[in-house]
């Protein structure tokens, strides 16, 4: 049960009335149940409200009276995906009474008085927060340390939550309206401006990300929000409209493989309209503000697997049609988009982790990452500008990797369309390598100290027996693990006897698990975010590469990888998620586990059923785990939360 709480102490605007005759107070009391809020408490000092605080098992609303707003902006920070604790930041410029704001990466680094942050201020404190419940006690301590000061008592909170490290997230306001009132003049001028603003109008407008990709900007979200409207009045939910554009990935991927230019024009025009659904199921989340972490982690599945499926289906239709090794040319896409999105997942995470440490920890100030951090911030901001443009263009993201295929298989063939996305794969990957390797050198924030190493290596139990190597450290190890394969593969796809090379298996193998002697040692290198990326190359270039020695068909490998990367995927959306590990991880051996056992099919002659057999049980233990943790599980919680006494649950005292 959602609690909200209206604290009136320090506010001067605690006995306004607005245009219709009630108290300012009375009617934030009524939007806040409008937004969700299942109990509204009046709180007329914080030790009041550190009672009320110290009852509540959900998170908590505290607003002050002074907020004049759509019920819409208390809505989207009640309903905020983006973590527990969130506060509502506006861009009005900071002055004297009020708690100013400085924001990195959508997170609240600093907040205290205007003169405090050294003109580094970002916004203003809008008067209202969510506080999630493991924060509710880090709110207990701020109101009882801010009990009794001057000034507004929900800035005093505020601050005081910020200043003992609590994680809080920025929700802006866009389009929509919110203003802190201090008088009669100021609440009018707030009450027209509000009313002024069409709110449903604005929150469809609002599904559409603020900064979005070239394509999806002007070729998907020019006119997705009709269709989100359209799905609404349908009551579709944005899991039904994730299935839908599956289907349609599903769909446009055996047309590829069928070829002909019917076939491949229509699978072109289904891969942009699947595309558009992929952008209408979060926007229908965002308008209808369903959102779930079963629903973004279902997300985050179903973009990479309809992505690989649609390699799969350019694969078998070029080999089909005998214009090459379609399935070798898949599996590289497949694979190198895999490893650029675990770079991109760890730089992110590193990015977050640098916005929360002081500047003076995190940044050294001169030197070429100095300039290069200058330099983006300059770019993004100029938003609309042919710079801007580029740079979000040039590391090729999802919108313009499905417009390429979609593209080229129309006016070509599906041949050219997978060697057009390896190539701009390529020189994205090496792009933003180069640029973010230097960056990261500059920031010098460790990321995977910060969570479990183990989990996210993916390490096996023979990784955890091997013997700990720390002066080379964990990713010169992991690096070295992946040119032991590397070199196997290359050997046997530019020899005349794949088979012959089977006597390098063990050899690829043992350089291989050189990656686990880092398995134990410190990730706080600067560079040590790549560590799960190489690790991954590592693994996947071994499994490519036992199955050309063994002859095992293209798409015998292609499945095998892809399992793989569906099990990876996974790690990394609970990380995204702040989700535990799957329940079944242990089962899935790790990474030199599964490579060990390849190896073994390998020098028996079984690499084929070796492939097939470990990538079913890999699938197996996949899908076991998904429905225990998203359904089993969460079936259990809620049984034993509302258990009887007498049949397992607790007496009362």
């Amino acid at each position: 049960m959602t609690l909200a709480i209206v604290l009136a102490a320090g506010s001067p605007a605690a006995g306004l009335t607005t245009a219709t005759g009630e108290p300012l107070a009375d009617r934030l009391a009524a939007q806040l149940r409008r937004a969700g809020a299942d109990e509204v408490r009046f709180a007329a000092t914080l030790d009041e409200l550190t009672a009320l605080v110290a009852t509540a098992t959900a998170p908590v609303l505290v607003t002050g009276t002074d907020l004049v707003a759509h019920t819409a902006v208390l809505r989207h920070l009640a309903t905020s995906p983006v973590g527990p604790t969130v506060a509502l930041v506006l861009g009005d410029p900071p002055v004297p009474g009020r708690t100013a704001v400085r924001e990195e990466r959508g997170q609240v680094v600093d907040a205290g008085a205007p003169d405090a942050l050294d003109g580094d201020a970002t916004g203003v404190f809008g008067g209202a927060l969510r506080v999630g419940v493991d924060d509710l006690p880090t709110l207990a301590a701020a109101a009882r340390a801010a009990a009794g000061g001057p000034g507004s008592a929900v800035d005093r909170l505020f601050a005081g939550l910020a200043a003992l490290g609590t994680l809080i997230f920025a929700q802006r306001v866009r389009l929509l309206v919110a203003h802190r009132v201090e008088d009669e003049a100021g609440l009018t001028a707030a009450e027209a401006a509000v009313t002024a603003v069409d709110e449903d109008r604005a929150e469809l407008r609002l599904s559409v990300k603020e900064k979005d990709d070239f394509f999806t900007t002007y070729f998907v979200s020019t006119w997705s929000p009709y269709v989100v409207r359209w799905c609404a009045r349908l009551r579709l939910t944005p899991t039904g409209v994730t299935a839908i554009s599956v289907l349609f990935a599903l769909a446009a991927a055996v047309l590829f493989g069928v070829g002909g230019r019917p076939a491949l024009v229509g699978g072109a025009v289904l891969l942009y309209l699947g595309f558009v659904l992929d952008c209408v199921d979060g926007q229908l989340a965002r308008y209808t503000r369903h959102f779930s972490a079963w629903g973004g982690w279902l997300d985050t599945m179903a973009d990479r697997a309809k992505e690989y499926l649609v390699y799969a289906g350019l694969g078998f239709g070029v080999s089909h049609a005998g214009l090459g090794n379609g399935w070798a040319l898949a599996i590289a896409a497949m694979t190198l988009q895999t490893v650029r999105h675990m770079t991109d997942t760890w730089y992110g995470v590193l990015h977050d982790e640098a916005a929360r440490r002081p500047r003076a920890a995190s940044a050294a100030s001169g030197g070429i990452g100095d300039r290069l951090n200058a330099a983006s911030t300059r770019v993004q901001a100029d938003t609309g500008s042919l710079s801007y443009w580029l740079k979000r263009t040039v590391v090729f993201p999802i919108g313009e990797r499905w417009a390429l295929i979609a593209l080229t298989v129309a006016l070509f063939n599906p041949l050219v369309s997978l060697i057009a996305v390896l190539v701009w794969g390529v020189l994205a990957f090496a792009y933003t390598g180069a640029l973010r390797t230097l960056r990261a050198r500059w920031m010098w924030v460790p990321v995977l100290d910060t969570v479990d190493a183990t989990l996210h290596r993916d390490d096996g139990p023979l990784a955890r027996w091997l013997p700990v190597v720390r002066p080379m450290g964990p990713l010169t190890l992991a690096v070295i693990a992946a040119l032991g394969p590397a070199v196997l593969l290359v050997a046997a796809l530019w020899g005349d006897s794949p088979d012959g090379l089977r006597w390098a298996v063990p050899v690829a193998l043992l350089v291989l698990l050189v990656g686990g002697l880092g398995a134990g040692a410190a990730h706080n290198g600067p560079l040590d975010w790549l560590v799960p990326a190489a690790l991954r190359a590592a693994e996947y270039l071994f499994a490519i590469a036992v199955g050309v020695v063994g002859g095992a068909p293209g798409w015998l490998i292609f499945g095998y990888v892809f399992v793989l990367t569906v099990h990876h995927y996974d790690l990394t959306a609970r990380l995204e998620k702040r989700q535990a590990a799957p329940p079944l991880h242990a089962f899935t051996l790790g990474w030199e586990g599964r490579s060990a056992l390849l190896a073994l099919a390998a020098i028996a002659g079984m690499v084929g059923s070796g492939l097939a057999t470990l990538g079913a049980y890999l699938l197996v233990v996949f899908v076991v785990s998904v429905v225990l943790a998203w359904f089993v599980r969460p079936a259990r919680s809620a049984r034993a939360s509302v258990a009887p006494v007498g049949a397992g649950g607790a007496a009362p005292h």
